[in-house]
């Protein structure tokens, strides 16, 4: 399952949606709603995701939650190593290798350490389905 298809299956457990109500709300098969929900098709385009946050009336935060989780969802990310160094080809194989069989804590240890690497501008997807908020200042 990627984070997006996490992300769809939640809203439609939240709003006690079922598949094909949700496939016929946004004009989609069932099966392509199953297949996005299931990571066996990539990501969708913006245009989709607008009409998810669009018919369900997310929030602001919420819809660009889900458009972060689309940019994620990559169901066969490809890493091209070509003009790296040996060790980075090596470790890029390694991982691909041995991922699928990371402990949930080593993998947000990795995570933690890519993302200090790109200045942690990046979001965060979290077991909860949901990605950290800042805490709201209150209006005065």
């Amino acid at each position: 399952m990627t984070p997006f298809g996490a992300k769809l299956r939640q809203i439609r457990a939240d709003r006690r949606i079922t598949l094909r109500a949700m496939a016929t709300a946004l004009d989609v098969s069932p099966a392509y709603l199953s297949a996005l929900e299931h990571g066996r098709r990539g990501a969708p385009s913006p245009g989709l995701i607008h009409q998810i946050c669009e018919q369900f009336d997310l929030i602001w935060d919420d819809a660009h939650d889900l458009a972060d989780r689309a940019r994620l969802s990559k169901p066969r990310p490809k890493l091209d190593s070509a003009g790296l160094t040996p060790e980075q080809t090596a470790l890029a194989n390694r991982f691909a290798r041995q991922l699928r069989h990371l402990p949930a804590a080593t993998v947000s240890a990795i995570d933690d350490l890519l993302r200090a690497a790109d200045g942690g501008t990046k979001p965060r997807v979290t077991d909860a389905g949901t990605r950290p908020r800042a805490p709201r200042k209150p209006l005065s």
